[in-house]
């Protein structure tokens, strides 16, 4: 096989509609906008959602709920995969975090939940926990900073 030979197989490719190249090609005359109009006219657009003068669908629905602008999106940390990552006397914050995986982004807040069980002692640093987290962690012999 030759780089040079290789086409397409046929019928994969079909030529381009040409419009408004007379009347031979099928699509000359009004180039398949119709008579008159305003869809007829040169630099014709619409909106989007536009029915003809009609309601828009988006105007005729009605509004539901609310969406809250000063909401805090957490990044949750469950104290099994805590346990299974460190080890014990490690110092856990944002950074550490980031740096094995557990979350995304540095900026967000970050809470611990009690899901799963920690047998190592660490000390963690983040702006949240549970009551059942920090109890599990200082019951274990581990230190809790809010930040």
């Amino acid at each position: 096989m030759i780089l040079s030979e290789i086409r397409p197989s046929k019928g994969s490719i079909k030529k381009p509609k040409r419009i408004g190249r007379g009347p031979g090609s099928g699509h000359g005359k009004t180039s398949g906008r119709g008579m008159n109009g305003q869809g007829s006219r040169s630099g014709f657009s619409l909106p989007p959602g536009f029915e003809g003068g009609q309601m828009p669908l988006q105007r005729r629905l009605p509004k539901r709920g609310f969406t809250n602008i000063f909401k805090r999106e957490w990044q949750i940390v469950n104290l099994s995969n805590l346990d299974k990552i460190f080890e014990s006397g490690a110092i856990i914050d944002k950074k550490a975090l980031k740096e094995v995986n557990l979350i995304k982004d540095i900026e967000k807040p970050v809470k611990i939940l009690s899901k799963g069980e920690t047998k190592k002692a660490f000390t963690v640093k983040v702006e949240g926990f549970s009551k059942s987290a920090m109890n599990a962690i200082t019951a274990s012999g581990g230190k809790v900073e809010k930040i």
